[in-house]
């Protein structure tokens, strides 16, 4: 098992790797619970292959638990689906003390953090994610949210986890496709400021998705390294240094609005889309070198990822594109901050381009 901690001072938390994790759960989060007594969250998905072994693995150590099983999918990371969990775990008697499992992705983990962090004015919440994207990504930080018709993840909080605990074999169970939109932020880490792992990507990535365990440990790994490394740096993104995380993400969600959140355009396949989009404006703006930008676009092609407006299944003009991202949570000043970048590992948050120009660009960038 590997063990990585976001530090965070008083607030720190360890992140835990390795194979197996999910049926050794009770004895990684026995320590921490003030009472033997937990309440899982997942989906009906993840149930069907992860609710038993992780119950049994709680019973072993004598840890008692009770669940509640959401409808897989964007849908249920709504206000129906947090009004639907705040109340089953106000009538589980949850108190401050307690530690909420969070069994599932992404939707699971914004949900439950969220939840767990209005709930009682707040209690805790442990994340085993069980998606690639959830792994590398968003079970790492304490961005929690819900998403409502004007965008995504606009009602939310920063609530940390108290664990993070990653079991590469349960990528075992995902689809090709699910694994994709996943494989799109380990690209991300590459293309934000290390240009050496994203060579390691164009190598490997294809490997990883095909069921390398190797590639997929040292993906996992490396990224959670470096986003708990930038937290730590910039937990709120108050100085611009977390905020490159959202490279592809202002595209991308724009993507992800027009396609109503739905399995039209998975939230991976909208990031890699929107990666390819940063890259191809900033060349357009002369920032990055345009040689740079295809290389991007080639290697997400390669694996099968969206890697234009017209392979993201997108039609519709820039303006009404750049309309969805006018409602981004980012938005200050009247202005969107962008991810743009000078190239290869060499992203930069910017605000000198109005979305009228965004627009523009868009609608030239039909294929």
């Amino acid at each position: 098992m590997q063990r990585l901690t976001v530090d965070l001072g008083a607030r720190s938390y360890p992140i835990l790797i390795g194979d197996g994790l999910v049926r050794d759960i009770g004895a990684q989060v026995a320590p921490l619970l003030k009472r033997p007594r937990t309440m899982i969250v997942t989906d009906t998905h993840v149930a069907d292959h992860y609710l038993v072994p992780l119950g049994i693995s709680l019973a072993m150590e004598d840890i008692s638990f009770s669940s509640f099983v959401l409808e897989a999918g964007e849908g249920s990371k709504s206000w129906a689906g947090l009004a639907r969990l705040t109340e089953w775990l106000i009538g589980e008697g949850v108190e401050r003390g307690d530690h909420v499992i969070a069994l599932g992705g992404g939707v699971i983990g914004d949900l439950v953090g969220f939840a767990c962090s209005i709930v009682k004015r707040g209690c805790h919440f442990i994340q085993v994610p069980t998606t690639l994207l959830a792994q590398v990504d968003s079970s790492v930080g304490g961005k929690t949210a819900i998403n409502v018709p004007a965008g995504k993840n606009l009602i939310g909080a920063f609530h940390q986890p108290a664990m993070v605990v990653i079991d590469p074999q349960t990528l075992d169970t995902l689809s090709r496709r699910e694994l994709g939109a996943g494989y799109a932020e380990v690209v991300k880490y590459g293309l934000i400021d290390d240009a050496e792992f994203f060579e390691w990507c164009e190598a490997n990535g294809a490997a990883l998705i095909a069921g390398d365990a190797a590639a997929r440990h040292k993906a996992i790994a490396h990224s959670v390294s470096a986003k708990a490394r930038i937290v730590a740096a910039d937990e709120r993104e108050m100085q611009d240094i977390r905020a490159l995380l959202n490279l592809g993400h202002s595209f991308g969600h724009a993507l992800e609005a027009e396609t109503g959140y739905s399995d039209r355009l998975l939230h991976g396949e909208a990031v890699a889309a929107g990666m390819v989009l940063a890259h191809q404006f900033s060349a357009a703006n002369g920032l990055c070198p345009a040689a740079d930008a295809v290389r991007v676009r080639d290697h997400l092609a390669s694996v099968d990822l969206p890697h234009s407006l017209a392979s993201a299944g997108i039609n519709t003009g820039g303006a009404e594109l750049a309309a969805h991202m006018a409602h981004d949570k980012k938005v200050r000043g009247g202005k969107l901050p962008l991810i743009l970048t000078r190239g290869i590992g060499r992203s930069f948050v910017t605000e000198d381009y109005g979305l009228d120009a965004v627009a523009a660009f868009l609608d030239g960038a039909r294929d």
